[in-house]
């Protein structure tokens, strides 16, 4: 069996659990770590997540937010001057961008019908590397998840720690993590 689909017989198995619900934001945030090698297969291979999920008795929603920069920067009307001067960005990325993600993925988890039983699924958490931090966007939306909220996340999960795209800092996060191990074995 493929190392995508192994992710996915593993997240199937934890997502078809009874679900606790009165359980805190932070805790009902699931992170699907894979190697940034498999994201091209991850994206060709989706629908087997959202099979497990239906399979689990859960709905499904899907938000990319793979071009969140790219949509933020156009509505800029300053957009312009700051192709000139990047280094005039910096500022305005951290006081703007992850709200600006953070509503996108409200936007979905909001969204009629999207319940205490839904997966809302975030794809695309690797094209925010550079520009906001994964656990910034979450830490705006964990009030927001009525259900579960997974996070495909390119990186790596070692001693409690996420990190994203092998960055060399990382963050402890509540979520409940998947990953393959060293092996290629699911845990």
């Amino acid at each position: 069996m493929a190392r995508i689909e192994d992710l996915a017989e593993t997240y199937g198995r934890h997502v078809g659990l009874p679900w606790q619900r009165t359980v805190a934001g932070a805790q009902r945030a699931i992170m699907l770590v894979y190697d940034k090698e498999l994201e091209r297969t991850l994206r060709a291979r989706i629908d087997v997540f959202e099979v497990a999920t239906r399979r689990g008795g859960h709905g499904w929603r899907l938000v990319d937010i793979t071009d969140s920069f790219a949509r933020w920067i156009a509505d800029d009307e300053y957009r312009e001057p700051y192709f000139e001067s990047p280094e005039d960005l910096q500022l305005k990325l951290e006081a703007e961008f992850a709200s600006d993600v953070a509503s996108r993925i409200r936007e979905a988890l909001t969204a009629d019908g999207v319940d205490e039983n839904t997966v809302v699924a975030v794809l695309g958490a690797g094209s925010l590397f550079g520009f906001t931090r994964v656990s910034q966007v979450l830490t705006l939306v964990e009030a927001e998840i009525r259900g579960r909220l997974l996070i495909f996340f390119p990186g790596d999960f070692e001693n409690n720690t996420y990190r994203l795209l092998d960055a060399k800092d990382g963050w402890n996060y509540l979520a409940t993590p998947i990953t393959l191990h060293a092996d290629g074995a699911a845990r």
